[in-house]
């Protein structure tokens, strides 16, 4: 499928909050699919990651409040440890959480699936374009009085 041709004139005039929210509803639909393929949701592929980046560093109420505001759906985290425990994903040393092999083996299978979902998303779009459509946004969050840092706080004005 190509993408239709408009001036700048028409797309200047449409509705960022049609566009933004039908692009994150297709995007997300998609990584929530891809997830669902080994019975997972976002919140523990976030749990993963976060775990997997700093083992025995993410107890239970540090992590909770770290995922919480990345989701949209009020998930139990507490259901999402229990989980990724009962599978043998997930272990507790000492109070705070670690992958075990067979966590880190679906993590990294769910990573090459969203990989190329991440892929797709990119096709025919250049990195330039990209941050540019990301600065948009940012910029159009801190108009609103919203967060536009990046997800993990890297601190860097934009103009």
């Amino acid at each position: 499928m190509t993408v239709q041709e408009h001036t700048t004139e028409e797309l200047a005039a449409q509705p960022i909050g049609y566009w933004s929210g039908a692009t994150m509803r297709r995007v997300v639909g998609r990584i929530r699919a891809e997830l669902a393929t080994d019975d997972l949701t976002q919140p523990h592929w976030w749990t993963l990651n976060h775990v997997a980046g700093a083992p025995g560093a993410w107890d239970r109420e540090g992590l909770t409040e770290r995922l919480t505001p990345y989701d949209d759906q009020d998930s139990d985290f507490e259901a999402v440890f229990a989980d990724l425990i009962a599978r043998g994903w997930l272990a507790e040393e000492s109070g705070a959480f670690v992958l075990t092999e067979d966590g880190e083996a679906g993590r990294l299978r769910a990573r090459e699936r969203l990989s190329a979902v991440n892929d797709q998303v990119h096709r025919g779009i250049t990195p330039d374009e990209y941050a540019a459509a990301l600065n948009v946004l940012r910029r159009m969050i801190d108009n609103l009085g919203g967060d536009s840092d990046l997800p993990g706080g890297t601190v860097r004005t934009v103009r």
